[in-house]
């Protein structure tokens, strides 16, 4: 009867209640896209850092993985301790490079595309996802001899290369003489989405002891990554510590700490996204509450016969909260639907972001921030009809009975 009551009351004024439902679901949408902000580019790190199950990351001392040139001396001897460790389950090194590759039908130096590369041994490699052709090769072969490679799109693209392809590789370009320090032909036998790269990037793969000789003494033997996955079980934080204590050279990062160290880097946002919907859920409160108040002053009247006839004044109370509510509710369903449409625009936007993983997102939609962002909504609906209530219960009787008939 009193939710019957709050809707007809709501439908009397079509236009200003959906005017209000309009404006709710304007707030609930930058409410919901910012408890989505506040937590999405976070998880979906994470989820990208866990993906292939390695838990720990040796970069050189003081760095992060591929944050600088740097690379660690003696790698194969570092890979090699790491595996005699029981609870280790497996160890991928990997070398980060500059690749020149040559156009096919042309040569090293006259019309090469520069691309990222990075020299893996693809039985251990969590770097990136084959999507067709053969893999890299597992091992260095003669230096006579092609090494495969493994191209994404965006480099595929670029040099108009096709699987099957033998092109021309370099690493070690000298400005001065114009040249190459190491130089490789190699077949284009496979397609990849490389993970920790932007979309449309350009990337290689090749063995690690190929891209190590191609890098002459400046890549013998040297990683500039190493990672580590444990087995079921393993406490990851003491096997950091034992790293940090037995490799010098190196810079231990847990999954853990790697997300701590983003939660840091990642503070503005998370403060742009509280200001953001703190915003957007008072404005949202505000509406409602001076919509509800209008509504209230105008049936002053009605209010008061229905309390002279009897009705309770926590009926009356009920009555105008649910007509508050009603809106909230209402502007947040459609709010919600708003929120996911521009979320995935913006996400489109932000994803361009030079040097940000395809796997990133800005705005990641999970079920706990909706009914986050529903909740705070409901809650606000609540309080946004605490004072139009109180003035409704709280108007005398016969003054307002007599002011109404003189008026």
């Amino acid at each position: 009867m009193i939710l019957t009551l709050a809707l007809r009351t709501l439908a009397r004024h079509r236009v200003r209640t959906l005017l209000a439902v309009a404006g709710v679901a304007v707030s609930a949408a930058m409410l919901l896209d910012m408890v989505m902000l506040s937590s999405g580019m976070r998880q979906s790190f994470r989820a990208l850092l866990v993906e292939q199950g390695f838990q720990l990351r040796l970069a050189p001392r003081g760095t992060l993985p591929f944050d600088t040139e740097a690379t660690m001396a003696d790698a194969s001897a570092t890979v090699a301790r790491l595996r005699a460790r029981p609870e280790v389950e497996r160890v991928s090194a990997v070398l980060g490079s500059q690749l020149h590759v040559a156009r096919p039908g042309s040569a090293a130096g006259e019309g090469t595309v520069t691309a990222f590369a990075i020299g893996i041994d693809p039985r251990v490699q969590g770097d990136y996802e084959l999507l067709d052709g053969r893999d890299a090769d597992t091992a260095a072969a003669r230096a006579d001899a092609p090494v495969h490679v493994v191209f994404s799109d965006g480099l595929l693209a670029a040099t108009g290369a096709r699987l099957g392809d033998t092109v021309q590789v370099a690493v070690g370009h000298d400005p001065q003489l114009r040249a190459f320090a190491g130089q490789r032909r190699a077949i284009v036998s496979g397609r990849a989405r490389f993970r920790f790269l932007a979309e449309g990037q350009r990337a290689a793969a090749i063995a690690l002891p190929a891209l190590q000789a191609m890098r002459g003494t400046d890549g013998h033997d040297r990683a500039s990554v190493i990672m580590v996955r444990t087995r079921a079980g393993a406490d990851v934080e003491a096997l950091r510590q034992w790293v940090d204590r037995a490799v010098p050279q190196a810079t231990a990062i847990s999954t853990e700490l790697a997300m701590r160290q983003v939660d840091e880097r990642l503070s503005y946002f998370r403060q742009l996204a509280f200001i953001l919907g703190s915003v957007s859920l008072v404005v949202g409160f505000l509406l409602v509450t001076t919509l509800v108040t209008v509504s209230v002053n105008e049936r002053v009247g009605e209010i008061a016969v229905l309390r002279a006839i009897g009705v309770a004044r926590r009926r009356v109370v009920w009555q105008i909260l649910l007509e508050s509510v009603a809106i909230m509710i209402a502007g947040a369903a459609l709010g919600l639907l708003l929120g996911l449409v521009t979320a995935r625009y913006l996400n489109g936007i932000l994803a361009d972001f030079p040097g940000l993983p395809a796997a990133i997102d800005f705005f990641l939609f999970q079920p706990r921030a909706a009914w986050t962002a529903l909740g705070l909504l409901v809650a606000a609906g609540v309080l946004a009809g605490i004072y139009p209530s109180w003035r409704g219960a709280s108007l005398p009787i016969a003054r307002t009975l007599r002011q109404e008939a003189v008026g």
